[in-house]
């Protein structure tokens, strides 16, 4: 457990860019007993997992739902509302909820918010050179880190309330199982894609650690942050690649518009070369709730089927459990892409 008047400081410095996630250093402070009965996340994944662990100790809720850019997302009043009336909030860190720094700072000044990357060794994560520095906030899309992400939230947990830290471990556990067969699943079926055709196009870079993790290339349109636009240069670049590497599909994201995605189908065509779309990928949201898509598990398993099936791999047609939906199965109606004003951010 930290100090407070510590973490609200270094909260403002690590949105600002100013501190990487190691930026405060923990102060002594007592373990509190009884559970923190209520949790509010910020993006999708993050609830998931902690809701995985917290079982039946914790109420945990999500503010960033699906089809929603949290690289745009403004908290609202509501928002703000459930983040200081929770007992603990988890968000994902890295800038990735940037515009709801302000927030958080304000949150952090009366409740203990944790993001759950804050203890990751920084020789793990990506730091493109087009990202100014900054660490790439999106490493849910290898599930080997997004694993050490959950033991962080289980020992957070187990610090907060003692008495449950032995449920708390047992979860995790059962969680950490289901993640290696993800990521031995993902590991297996993204090798079938032919050498040649292994490339993933897509609307922003978010599956950099995909890439690395999964052995895939990995190119998005956009940077790293949907905040940046892509220009004619951008487009052109790409369909070049399409062109000359033979690419037979690219991808939109269920959350970002898939404008550009459809230029480089249009300028991939003007040039003789037929591109498709080989599906919807779930990228910064999950799917609808209550559905197996709508689940970190499940938002993975679908990436991975859709990615290996449109790119000439092999992969059951209902993924690694034969839980993914019809409509998911085939890559529809996943396009939601919203943006904060749409939602009231």
């Amino acid at each position: 457990m930290r100090h407070w008047t510590v973490r609200v400081t270094c909260l403002f410095l690590v949105m600002s860019g100013w501190l990487t996630v190691h930026g405060c250093a923990p102060a002594t402070e007592a373990a509190p007993k009884g559970g923190p009965a209520r949790v509010v996340c910020t993006v999708g994944m993050v609830t998931d997992i902690v809701r995985r662990i917290a079982g039946e100790r914790a109420e945990v809720s999500g503010i960033i739902g699906e089809g929603v850019d949290p690289h745009l997302y403004q908290a609202t009043r509501s928002d703000i509302a459930a983040l200081l009336g929770a007992d603990l909030v988890f968000y994902n860190g890295l800038m990735l909820e940037g515009k709801m720094a302000d927030a958080l700072i304000k949150v952090g000044r009366q409740r203990p918010v944790f993001a759950v990357t804050e203890l990751l060794d920084e020789s793990l994560l990506l730091e493109p050179p087009e990202f100014a520095g900054h660490f790439d906030p999106h490493l849910w899309m290898d599930v080997s880190l997004w694993k050490r992400c959950a033991e962080m939230v289980a020992r957070t947990l187990s610090e907060r309330d003692t008495d449950g830290a032995a449920a708390y471990r047992a979860n995790y556990e059962a969680l950490a199982a289901e993640l290696d067969a993800l990521h031995a699943y993902a590991k297996r079926t993204i090798a079938t894609i032919p050498a040649e055709s292994r490339v993933l196009v897509t609307a922003h870079d978010a599956f950099n650690y995909f890439g690395r993790a999964y052995d895939i290339d990995v190119r998005g349109i956009q940077g790293i942050s949907t905040e940046s636009e892509a220009g004619i240069a951008d487009i052109n670049r790409i369909v070049d690649m399409l062109v000359q590497r033979k690419v037979r599909a690219v991808f939109v994201e269920s959350s970002v518009s898939d404008k550009n995605v459809k230029a480089l189908i249009e300028g991939a065509a003007a040039r003789g070369h037929r591109v498709t779309i080989g599906g919807s990928l779930f990228s910064d949201a999950m799917g609808r709730p209550g559905t197996y898509e709508g689940t970190y598990v499940g938002m993975i398993d679908h990436n991975v089927t859709t990615i290996a099936r449109a790119l000439g791999g092999s992969a059951p047609e209902r993924g690694m459990a034969g839980k993914l939906s019809a409509a998911a199965a085939e890559g529809k109606s996943l396009h939601t892409a919203t943006t904060a004003t749409d939602t009231g951010g």
